[in-house]
């Protein structure tokens, strides 16, 4: 029965607001059963799920319905589950209920809005939970010094907006959210990225008029600052070994055995496509001089593989013998040779480096973590990997 209403609640959403219905379909949907709140979202393992329970939801008017869905949505653009950091959880709930509620019709009722705590709409999640939730107020100095604020609920004990803050209660459940706190941020990011171009391609472009700025920030990033995401993915993507040392005895033969030392070597497997479209000297010479900067500070072992429809060439370096060299080929893109060596190494690579423009067909499957590192107006060619964009 709640199936049936939930495919009908998103059914008239495609119909009337199709960029929602479609992004409501591309979400997994976890039927509850016994929960008191209607619905909830958040970002489970970098999957966005729905959760809907059979009682609360099935209650509600149709128009309730499609606003609790778009309720919910809105949190999953803006990323809350995973913007609230170190804030108190119950003050962070309402702070992103107020920035979103405004511009919805229809939802049910308890909904939470600004004028309900004297503030002007239109804000974001953060400025409202700084206006609603003071520093920690040290107060005087006399009394035992133990103060009446609840940690898990509100911190603002003692003003007229505490009092209603402590009271709050919101019209979806974020007891979930927590959930959120295991996927990174950037993952999320790309995650709902995805979900955005989709929802576009179905419903032909269409955009409701208040969150369209939102939109274009997603589709269109910061630039990233290449350099520093490098650094940041060959920091993590070490590989643990062992070697022994006389420097120290064996935990457990002592006299006469060489202790063991744990050594963190990177082994990294770096594909350079050398096919037209990426035939760039400064792009070229300028990836190579940044990697041979990172490598020359670990101990490492680089495996540089140049292809275009098939490996042209392959050379090894060790971290004191990197050098910058360049390699032009020519010809069109199949960026799935490179993968297919990398399984053939001994030991296996820790992650893959790949610069390309993305134009060319990949695994259906990541066999290792990957970092696409792109021309200007290249594209990501799989949804998994993380994307770095050159802005050489």
């Amino acid at each position: 029965m709640l199936r049936t209403t939930l495919e009908n609640a998103i059914v008239r959403l495609l119909k009337a607001r199709p960029f929602y219905g479609h992004l409501l379909l591309n979400l997994r949907r976890e039927l509850l059963e016994g929960n008191t709140t209607a619905a909830g979202i958040t970002i489970r393992d970098g999957i966005p799920v729905l959760t809907v329970a059979a009682d609360a939801f099935g209650s509600l008017q149709m128009l309730q319905q499609e606003a609790l869905l778009e309720h919910l949505l809105k949190h999953l653009l803006h990323l809350h589950p995973l913007r609230r950091r170190e804030r108190n959880p119950h003050d962070w709930d309402v702070a992103c209920d107020l920035a979103i509620n405004h511009g919805i019709d229809n939802l049910p009722p308890g909904a939470l809005y600004p004028e309900n705590y004297q503030l002007e709409p239109g804000l974001a999640a953060e400025e409202y939970y700084a206006l609603l939730v003071p520093p920690f107020d040290t107060g005087n100095l006399e009394g035992s010094g133990v103060g009446s604020a609840e940690q898990d609920r509100s911190g603002a004990a003692g003003s007229g907006i505490g009092d209603a803050l402590r009271e709050a209660v919101t019209i979806d459940s974020h007891e979930a959210w927590q959930e959120a706190d295991g996927t990174p941020l950037t993952l999320a990011e790309e995650m709902v990225r995805s979900l955005v171009r989709d929802a576009l391609r179905g419903s032909d472009g269409e955009t409701p008029s208040d969150i369209r700025a939102l939109v274009g920030n997603l589709l269109q990033p910061a630039p990233i600052p290449w350099r520093q995401i490098l650094r940041q993915f060959v920091a993590t993507a070490g590989r643990t070994g062992r070697s022994t040392t006389w420097m120290r005895e064996h935990r457990r033969f002592e006299h006469g055995t060489p202790g063991i030392r744990k050594r963190r070597k990177l082994n990294l497997l770096v594909g350079i496509d050398v096919s037209d479209s990426t035939n760039i000297v400064e792009l070229r010479e300028a990836f190579a001089a940044e990697l041979v900067n990172l490598a020359r500070g670990r101990d490492c072992q680089l495996t540089v593989v140049y292809a275009n429809s098939r490996i042209q060439r392959v050379e090894n370096f060790s971290s004191s013998a990197v050098v910058t060299q360049r390699y032009d080929g020519g010809g069109f893109t199949d960026l799935r040779p490179v993968f297919d060596y990398a399984t053939t190494l001994h030991p296996l690579p820790a992650a893959v480096i790949y610069l390309t423009d993305g134009i060319g067909p990949v695994p259906e499957r990541m066999a290792f973590p990957t970092l696409w590192v792109l021309t200007r107006e290249g594209d990501k060619p799989a949804p998994w990997g993380v994307e770095l964009r050159l802005t050489v």
